[in-house]
């Protein structure tokens, strides 16, 4: 059987992948441009297993490809929900200091979230949070009015139908077994059927470095599974929280700790942890892939980071195995809560990468090298960035891959209002 044969194949079908080949296709419509998923459906992975939560760009580094990304990536992407009918809402979250400690952490933030253009912001003391959120404890707060709320396959949804309404092909049951080079072109084995390229764009997400692998890269990085796992506030109960609530973060961890967060379908989330998954796609404790676990124990920076955070790590997991456990780390925010308003809601399992020196990588990385384009690290905010990453992977594909004529999001607007006459 002939390979199907593309001039750039994004492989990766979550919301990211879904994103850049968007982009693609709707600038190079001459050119053909497929995304492989190696799901029965499209983001079923990071993207159906997220809080669905628009972030504003407070948390980040100012400069970062992530700060940047996410408040260009969070305006774009209110504006796609409002042309294509997608529910949402722009809720505000509150970000709590619960003691004097967390008050110099706060204002950190605050200065990040004001030095990179999150808008509205503002620091509330007792009275005006006790307004917001009335069940809430803390002594200060930071309110955040951009954040909003979606739900992010249904967004993933209309991407893979907007590449399919301007040429493009989305393939499910695709995944990518195997890469070979041959004369100039790359074949892509994958159940579905042997895939022909020119050009890839590695959007793999938790098996991001496995792809980079299969093509005769040394990324320098592995991706580490984390999961994290979230209890449900009961109906009757949901009336504690009116948004989001979320801590001050602690700098020496990568993560937000457990907060609350209200789904744009009306429950309310409560988490979530972080523990070390026993398998990529390990959204239990009991799923485990001994190969996968093997090569993280065996990734040289695995123990250096260990070292770092053994203690942090500890405690993740006694909160994963006590219920009473993480009902006191959520009381912290939420002193009124009990266990009995709990059940054990879902899980997400977060990419993250982490490099040979036992450094979890805080920023996106996206490399290139011969005729490809690789997301190596696209954790939390990629969902909310990911219109923005499309724009940024569509210019360096520009640059790397030749496409022909490209149209840009300018030309593209003008463009439909000619049609339009």
């Amino acid at each position: 059987m002939l390979a199907k044969r593309y001039d750039v194949v994004v492989i990766g079908g979550g919301i990211v992948g879904l994103a850049v080949g968007r982009e693609l296709t709707l600038r190079h419509p001459r050119s053909t441009i497929g995304v492989l998923e190696k799901e029965d459906q499209i983001g079923t992975h990071q993207t159906g297993h997220n809080s669905g939560v628009i972030h504003s760009g407070l948390y980040y580094r100012p400069g970062s490809f992530k700060a940047q990304f996410c408040v260009a990536g969070a305006e774009a992407m209110k504006r796609y929900c409002q042309e294509h009918e997608i529910p949402f809402e722009v809720c505000g979250k509150l970000v709590v200091a619960t003691n004097q400690e967390e008050l110099s952490r706060m204002e950190t933030l605050y200065q990040r979230g004001t030095a990179n253009g999150v808008k509205g912001l503002e620091k509330i003391g007792l009275e005006r949070l006790r307004e917001l959120e009335p069940h809430a404890a803390g002594i200060q707060a930071i309110l955040c009015p951009p954040t909003g709320i979606v739900d992010y396959q249904m967004v993933a949804a209309s991407y893979a139908s907007d590449i399919k309404a301007a040429g493009g092909e989305v393939i499910t049951g695709a995944g990518v077994q195997s890469i070979q080079r041959k004369n100039g072109h790359m074949i892509l084995a994958t159940p579905a059927g042997d895939v022909e390229t020119t050009n890839v764009v590695n959007c793999a997400g938790l098996y991001a470095d496995v792809v980079a692998n299969m093509m005769g890269v040394d990324s320098g990085v592995r991706i580490v599974p984390f999961r994290g796992e979230y209890y449900m506030l009961k109906p009757e109960r949901s009336n504690l929280v009116n948004n989001l609530i979320y801590p001050v973060p602690n700098p020496d961890f990568p993560f937000l700790g457990v907060h609350f967060t209200r789904t744009i379908h009306g429950e309310v989330e409560a988490g979530p942890n972080a523990v070390l998954a026993f398998a990529r796609e390990g959204y239990k404790m009991s799923q485990v892939d001994v190969p996968e676990t093997l090569g993280t124990l065996l990734f040289p920076g695995f123990w250096a980071m260990a070292a770092k955070y053994w203690k942090t790590a500890a405690g993740e997991y006694h909160r994963s195995l006590s219920k009473k456990a993480f009902v006191q780390a959520l009381q912290r925010l939420l002193p009124d809560i009990q266990s009995e308003d709990l059940v054990r809601g879902g899980a997400g399992v977060r990419a993250q990468a982490l490099d040979r020196h036992g450094n979890l990588l805080d920023d996106f990385r996206i490399d290139e090298t011969e005729n490809a384009i690789h997301i190596l690290n696209a954790p939390s905010p990629a969902a909310t960035s990911s219109l923005a990453i499309g724009e940024y992977v569509a210019d360096r594909a520009a640059k790397v891959f030749a496409l022909g004529e490209s149209e840009s999001p300018a030309q593209r607007v003008l463009s439909a209002a000619l049609a339009l006459g």
